[in-house]
């Protein structure tokens, strides 16, 4: 039997079968780069500085993830919070760098965000909006993370 004949013999359940993990490995969120999601909304919570989930917030330019919301202690030493969920394709992959005088930066394309949230680099093509910003709120030991 030549092959083009044993394909055609398989039919239509055999070919899905053999295509169907093709296809789920070319999809735009195949689990390499994060998860795509919905933009953080609704933001109110707390932060205890003095906790160890806090830890990496005592030293400039360190940040933490928490309720899709990147927490960062910025070059300067304030306390800055934006959107994990880049404006791009919303994958959840963006994290606060020590570049430029500390930026919001997305990994999974490259896009960049000032503290602000402004785009820092639409040339080229990607994230056109910008990026959510949230307030914050020392009080003490409790850093108030909010809209």
């Amino acid at each position: 039997m030549e092959r083009k004949q044993f394909l055609k013999s398989l039919g239509a359940g055999a070919a899905f079968a053999i295509t169907f993990p093709c296809l789920g490995s070319c999809s735009k969120d195949n689990g390499e780069n994060g998860n795509i999601v919905a933009e953080p909304t609704n933001v109110d919570f707390t932060v205890d500085l003095a906790s160890e989930e806090a830890s990496k917030l005592a030293t400039n330019g360190g940040f933490i993830l928490k309720n899709l919301v990147v927490v960062a202690r910025n070059l300067e030493g304030e306390l800055v919070a934006a959107s994990q969920v880049c404006s791009h394709e919303g994958y959840d992959e963006v994290r606060f760098v020590n570049q430029n005088g500390g930026i919001f930066y997305c990994d999974v394309h490259g896009s960049q965000f000032a503290q602000d949230g402004s785009n820092l680099n639409p040339a080229n093509g990607r994230a056109v909006k910008p990026l959510k910003v949230f307030q914050t709120e020392l009080n003490g030991n409790i850093l108030r993370v909010f809209e």
